[in-house]
Order: structure tokens, then sequence, then C-alpha cells
């Protein structure tokens, strides 16, 4: 990859947003290439937090494992969008693992080298803080807005949130919807029929396509009869 396509990948990250060209360019110049496979993963729950990444092409699976063995998927993270960097900056193992649900390819950045440009470059830092905050925040609200909501709201906001990353076709299974909205398949079935036969989603094998994204959102709020 091409520093130019570096820099370009970088600047789609959040976190990096606030970086001018310069800025951008001197990280670049600390990363790293990385193909995984589809199944690969990238690192585990547990491992030691060495790197983090920026998705450039492909999908992966943050997920975590029950006491029981279950797994329960956390998200998913698209082209452009950053995941281990608070286990990098926290210096604490990875919380949950990441794997790729498709080929995939990623820049990273190992930790060493991330927080020695950092220390060279306390205006960087400070703009990457002030990202980082403004994420736990929204984490924290949604956490707290889970903790209260019925599982149909709980599906439809995981609905909506992908269908602002992916558009309104959805390339996921019941299951996998299930998994990430922390209920059962049966429930998740349950939930989309009904969505189904209301108009507001169309649901085939291994893809979900939202059809009344209005409708959807009220479903989330609480206000959908």
């Amino acid at each position: 990859m091409e520093q130019a396509e570096k820099v370009k990948a970088l600047k789609r990250a959040d976190i990096f947003a606030g970086l001018n060209s310069d800025e951008l360019a001197a990280l670049a110049a600390i990363t790293f290439e990385r193909h995984i496979k589809a199944g690969e993963f990238v690192f585990r729950e547990e491992d030691s937090p060495q790197n983090f990444y920026i998705i450039a092409n492909g999908r992966i699976k943050v997920s975590k494992v029950s006491p029981s063995g279950k797994e329960f998927i956390v998200t998913f993270f698209e082209p452009g969008e950053v995941f281990g960097e608070v286990a990098v900056f926290a210096n604490k193992p990875y919380p949950a693992s990441a794997q790729a649900s498709a080929d995939t390819g990623v820049i990273g950045m190992r930790r060493e080298d991330l927080l020695g440009f950092l220390s060279r470059s306390p205006e960087v830092s400070l703009k990457i803080i002030n990202m980082l905050g403004g994420r736990l925040r929204d984490a924290m609200s949604r956490l707290r807005d889970l903790a209260g909501e019925r599982v149909e709201q709980r599906i439809a906001g995981i609905l909506l949130m992908l269908q602002d990353k992916l558009g309104p076709e959805l390339p996921f299974t019941r299951q996998e919807i299930a998994d990430m909205s922390g209920t059962t398949v049966e429930t998740a079935i349950r939930v989309m029929s009904r969505l189904t036969e209301d108009g507001v989603i169309k649901s085939t094998r291994g893809k979900i396509t939202v059809t009344a994204p209005d409708r959807l959102n009220h479903l989330s709020l609480g206000t959908f009869t």
C-alpha cells in the first residue's frame, strides 16, 4: 500500500479525523499492513495489547465467550473503523476477540511506536484523547440504554446501527443479530418475523433489508405500535 493510500485510510478513522495532512503522514510512517483470511483471528480475548488496527477493507467481528462457552457478538467493524485501541492505550489485555468475517486488510500500529510518536507530538495526543473520550461517553450511554430496553428495542437498535454503517442491505443472519442483541435465536426470529409482517424489514437467508427505517427508529425508541 502506498503512503498516500495509508494516509487516506487513516483519515477515514474517527480517532484521527482531527489531524492535518502532515500529522497523518507522520502517523502513516509508523504503520504496517496485515492481511487476514476469513475466519482468522487478529487477536483473542485476554491477549497482550501489542497492536491496534484500522480496517482498510473487509470486516472484523468482535466477540466474547461466556463462562458457559457461548459466543456473544459484540459488534462488527467495517472499513475506516478502528479496533483494539482502548486496550493499547490502557495497556490492559484485549477485552474481546477480533476475527475476520471476510478476507480483510488492516493497517496496524505497534503500541511502542504509537506511544513514541505521541510523546513527540503532544498536540496530536490531545486530539486523540478528546476523540477517545467522546467514544467512551457514547459507549456508556449506549450501555445505559441497553440495560433498560426490551428485546424488540435492542434488535431494532442493532439493525439501525448496522444500517448506518452498511446501508439498508445487511449481510447478517438471524443468529448473528441474536448474538449482537444478547438474546436467543428463537426470540430474534420471532421479533424479526413481526417486523417482516409489518413491512419494516425484509429477511432472506443470510440477508436482511431495512425497508422502513423511520418505523424501525420508532421501535428502537419504544414508540412503535
